[in-house]
């Protein structure tokens, strides 16, 4: 069953949330599902994984970013002021109040055993980040993962600076999307510190999945194999899946699963049967 709401975080931010869940009154495991850049909530597989977990025994909490640039119509880019506004930092935030809030039981009336989280693309970075430092969150998955935040070209960052600020195109709307140069210029003042993913992943602590489709043109497995290389190899399980891309051959609107998405999902799901569900 799915209930959609909305709560304000600490800032006055609207965070737009979908749960999933067979039984609220039922304490059990809990899984937040985060977007990546130009993702929402009800993108594609998302709504998907949400009810493939729901099923499995989970309640499962998906949203959009307050500035992800999706507003009220869910589907659509009609906020793209907020989006223009955008930083990492703030999605960190966010997620972090997110968590804590699950965990208090003060959003979606939830009752929580336990705490995952699964991240998509820049969402992989964020959910690192944020479980870094959330000593509620108990086991992480990311798919598709970004390992480094500082990833624009320097003629590209030459340009955003004197203008204020970039478009990128949102092929599948044909829209022209603005980045503010707020967004590189809080990745360079923190990449060192609170951005910081390799540091992020060497004090994680907790159970750690990486999954990366091995022709992911849009961030390359070789970040994959670098988040890897940054883990504590007796927390982490990494999976390779082959001769698929950064989406895993899923589009929005979503049609139907496939094999490989079936995979991830099926291992995804088996990594925190393992780490979240007390043994029996």
């Amino acid at each position: 069953m799915r209930e959609d709401f909305s709560f304000f975080t600490h800032s006055g931010n609207k965070i737009r949330c979908s749960v999933y869940s067979n039984n609220k009154e039922i304490s059990k495991p809990c899984l937040i599902l985060v977007h990546g850049f130009k993702g929402f909530k009800d993108w594609g597989f998302w709504p998907y994984t949400a009810e493939f977990f729901s099923k499995n025994g989970f309640n499962v909490i998906s949203f959009n970013f307050s500035h992800n640039g999706v507003g009220d119509s869910l589907t659509d880019f009609d906020e793209l002021d907020k989006f223009s506004e955008n930083t990492i930092s703030l999605e960190v935030d966010e997620l972090d109040e997110i968590i804590n809030a699950i965990k208090e039981g003060s959003c979606c009336n939830l009752k929580c055993s336990s705490i995952g989280i699964v991240g998509h693309s820049r969402g992989g970075a964020v959910s690192i980040l944020a479980s870094a430092k959330n000593k509620n969150v108990d086991a992480l998955a990311v798919w598709a993962s970004v390992a480094k935040l500082d990833r624009y070209p320097e003629r590209q960052k030459k340009e955003w600076k004197e203008k204020g600020f970039i478009e990128v195109l949102n092929s599948r709307t044909l829209q022209m999307m603005r980045l503010n140069v707020t967004l590189l210029d809080d990745i360079e003042k923190n990449k060192n510190t609170t951005l910081n993913i390799e540091s992020a992943v060497k004090k994680l602590n907790k159970p750690f999945l990486i999954i990366h489709g091995e022709q992911d043109l849009t961030v390359p497995v070789e970040e994959g194999k670098l988040l890897f290389e940054f883990s504590d190899k007796e927390k982490t399980d990494f999976e390779i899946i082959p001769a698929t891309g950064h989406t895993f051959d899923i589009v929005h609107p979503f049609e139907s699963s496939n094999a490989k998405f079936d995979k991830i999902l099926n291992l995804t799901l088996n990594f925190f049967k393992k780490n979240l569900f007390p043994e029996e």
